[in-house]
């Protein structure tokens, strides 16, 4: 798990936090729409970067609150390794990533692929493939392309989908699925 700095932290984010540590095991969903609409006490995030070697194991959220500092830590993880820059990342599209995660029932976490992208990034990268799209939402911190070595695309799409709180990309050919928090609709790339 990344570390963070403990200054500016302030004693009710520090006993949010403790009591979050404390929890031995997240709530059980039986909708990823309840837990989006705020059922259920915490929210986590689990993913690791095979490109950086990082990882982040966070929970995010907490009866009804976002916290802020490890919001802003996994914004930092899912930065533009490219360029080495990071946004505020749209905590939506986290509860889509968590909701998701919790509805394929692993306990393995995604390899995220790519979070945010500068703009030079995303035309780099559009220059490369015909399925980077010209005003991505990764620009906007709103996107994430993941895997999972134990669920097929296929799997991991339908889970997505029945969040039905943002766009899910299907890319068979390179075994990821996109997913966002922008409009909800869905396409094959």
């Amino acid at each position: 798990m990344m570390q963070t700095e403990n200054a500016g932290l302030s004693r009710r984010s520090l006993l949010r936090i403790f009591a979050a540590a404390t929890v031995v095991a997240a709530p059980t969903f039986s909708k990823a729409a309840g837990l989006l609409k705020g059922a259920g006490d915490v929210r986590r995030v689990h993913m690791y970067s095979g490109r950086s070697g990082e990882s982040v194991n966070a929970i995010y959220w907490v009866d009804g609150e976002y916290i802020p500092e490890v919001v802003k830590e996994i914004s930092h993880f899912m930065r533009d390794l490219r360029v080495d820059s990071s946004i505020a990342m749209n905590p939506h599209n986290m509860d889509i990533i968590a909701a998701t995660h919790h509805l394929l029932d692993v306990k393995e976490p995604y390899m995220l692929l790519s979070g945010y992208r500068t703009p030079k990034t995303n035309a780099m990268l559009r220059s490369e493939s015909h399925g980077v799209a010209k005003n991505s939402l990764h620009i906007q911190g709103m996107a994430a392309d993941l895997r999972l070595k134990s669920r097929s695309v296929k799997q991991m799409a339908k889970a997505a989908e029945a969040c039905a709180a943002g766009g899910v990309g299907h890319y068979y050919h390179s075994n990821f699925v996109h997913m966002d928090c922008g409009p909800v609709r869905t396409w094959a790339g």
